[in-house]
């Protein structure tokens, strides 16, 4: 036998009394740039999780975040966050000394509950103030996910979400301002009579 040495014949004839080398298999071959990155390897629990999420209904994200905020909800109705111990304390706090944008959010949630408005909003003002635009975006959420559409929906302004941020910078920093102390937790905003 003679071997071909033209370009052309990448696996030339194997030499008299050697066995011929096996193609290489799909999984032995070496990987190219071409190919891309190397697939992650999964677990057969994430791979279970990813079938299970491919399969429920869209109403299901929604309904299930309905169903942590109502646990939530009544968990701060019934356990008071003022009392100490209940709650660990906010670790923006615990380091700084300083109040977080979400101070008081825990303490206004259980004031809701019992449906004391004006004590909420002395306890996180901007958490009262958002509460429609939280209300009206999970109905829309919600809506979509009963009902959805033939084409997806268009992206929202982005001038929204600018707002939303700049908020809550300008409210982190002037809750911790002296002139500005009425926007801190458990400073009345509203006269009580």
């Amino acid at each position: 036998m003679q071997q071909d040495d033209h370009p052309s014949n990448p696996h030339p004839d194997p030499a008299p009394g050697s066995q011929p080398e096996p193609p290489p298999s799909p999984q032995r071959r070496s990987r190219t740039i071409q190919d891309g990155p190397a697939p992650i390897p999964r677990s057969r629990l994430e791979a279970r999780i990813d079938r299970i999420a491919e399969r429920a209904h869209p109403a299901t994200w929604p309904l299930s975040l309905a169903a942590v905020a109502l646990a939530g909800a009544a968990l701060l109705h019934f356990v008071d966050p003022n009392e100490p111990g209940n709650y660990p304390t906010c670790p923006w706090l615990l380091l700084t000394g300083t109040f977080c944008p979400g101070c008081g959010t825990m303490r206004a949630v259980a004031l809701l509950t019992h449906l004391d408005a004006p004590g909420a909003l002395g306890m996180n003002p901007l958490l009262v103030l958002l509460l429609p635009f939280l209300a009206y975006t999970y109905l829309r959420w919600l809506i979509r996910a009963l009902r959805p559409r033939a084409r997806p929906p268009e992206p929202g302004s982005t001038w929204i979400v600018w707002t939303i941020l700049v908020s809550f910078v300008v409210f982190w920093i002037a809750r911790n301002l002296p002139w500005f102390s009425f926007l801190a937790p458990g400073t009345p905003l509203l006269p009580t009579w």
